[in-house]
């Protein structure tokens, strides 16, 4: 996996301009990002959507509209993000949504405005089928489809794979024996991680081999998230040949919903060095906390990069980074450094656009990241917002 970006976007960025912690998401790499996306969309004929679960920042949302067909949302409130922030409402931009378990006044509402809705069992399907079709009379455009489980995984991490044994994602082939599909018009699957198209292919063709007799049924087939298609080393030819040839085979209308390849290489999160100390190690404790501002590195777990840092014992001083919780389990991870840590030193941690911003939270009362977006060929830095006390508190009672 190639992870060095088309070129150095934050090389000139200062991150003594923003209040810490702060996340700083660069608009030009986005929509450079988008150009790739929009690329593929225009020639493989696949209409791309942005997935709001990898990354939700809508004061950006005009710009992702300005390339791609819509957003895709997993639940009521990333629905409603993408209708009114990303297009849906003033641009006709489509709104697609899944969810694992729909309650029945959020469907009420997303029937109002969503594209497609995705069901993810034949017994929410059926307990909903009155009630949205009802509802499609009055909007045609109102499509519905299933989400499937090819059984076929290619997750490296198990807690990120769909099609993981007994996974609560998708139906099995088995279970459509019988059903009936009348007002379908589609199928969704997502059984991919941060991959290339490698593995998007033997997907395909597990799809096909288990639900073939079922896509001549179909007008739209969803291929979920998971591509990687910004990356430098992403098989893009390959992809756009793949999206054409499973369209003309089968006659349907294809759809893509990266996350995370619309912000790759987009974003980073400044903080601060508050304190240094010493236990069997260096310790350098931050105003950024992994388990309130980038959980997935205990979650998945991984050591996200640091510019200017290297691994432990390669440069001269070596710390030990964590948060200022009081989580004993708060540790970033152990890097070294040029010159010694002082208070008050910044520290810019890459890649930070996607899955961070999305998952932040506030234990402990740690206040959350700012947002600022910058424009990397103009210098033009704007903070989008701040949060306090109030943000905290609101979320509580």
């Amino acid at each position: 996996m190639d992870l060095t970006p088309r070129k150095d976007y934050f090389g000139e960025f200062d991150p003594s301009r923003v209040p810490t912690p702060c996340f700083v998401v660069d608009e030009i790499a986005l929509r450079d990002n988008l150009e790739v996306l929009a690329d593929v969309q225009q020639r493989s004929g696949a209409k791309v959507l942005a997935a709001l679960k990898a990354f939700s920042m809508f004061s950006i949302g005009h710009i992702v509209a300005e390339y791609l067909s819509g957003t895709c949302a997993s639940g009521i409130n990333e629905a409603k993000l993408g209708f009114e922030e990303y297009g849906g409402k003033d641009l006709g931009k489509e709104v697609h949504v899944f969810s694992a378990g729909y309650k029945e006044q959020e469907l009420k509402e997303i029937l109002e405005f969503a594209h497609h809705v995705i069901f993810n069992s034949f017994s929410q399907w059926k307990r909903y089928k009155s009630l949205c079709l009802e509802a499609q009379k009055k909007r045609p455009e109102l499509q519905f489809g299933l989400r499937i489980n090819p059984e076929h995984s290619e997750g490296h991490t198990p807690i990120y794979d769909p099609c993981a044994p007994c996974s609560r994602l998708g139906i099995v082939r088995s279970l459509f024996d019988g059903e009936d599909l009348t007002g379908i018009s589609g199928l969704h699957f997502h059984t991919l991680c941060e991959q290339d198209f490698k593995p998007l292919e033997r997907t395909i063709a597990a799809v096909e081999e288990k639900f073939g007799d079922l896509i001549p049924q179909m007008e739209w087939i969803n291929f979920g998230g998971g591509h990687h298609i910004t990356r430098c080393d992403y098989q893009v030819e390959e992809l756009i040949a793949a999206v054409k040839a499973f369209s003309e085979k089968h006659g349907v209308q294809v759809y893509l919903e990266p996350g995370e390849a619309v912000a790759l290489f987009c974003g980073v999160l400044v903080g601060e060095v508050v304190d240094l100390t010493w236990n069997g190690k260096n310790q350098a404790i931050l105003d950024v906390s992994a388990t309130c501002h980038m959980p997935d590195v205990i979650e998945m777990p991984y050591r996200p990069e640091i510019t200017g840092a290297s691994l432990p014992g390669e440069l001269p001083h070596s710390y030990q980074l964590g948060g200022q919780s009081c989580l004993a389990g708060d540790r970033i991870g152990e890097y070294s450094f040029a010159d010694p840590l002082k208070i008050g030193d910044k520290i810019v941690f890459e890649e930070m656009a996607y899955y961070t911003m999305v998952k932040t939270n506030t234990f402990n009362g740690i206040p959350l990241p700012s947002i600022a977006l910058w424009n990397s060929d103009t210098d033009e830095l704007r903070l989008i917002k701040e949060f306090g006390y109030e943000d905290f508190k609101g979320r509580l009672s």
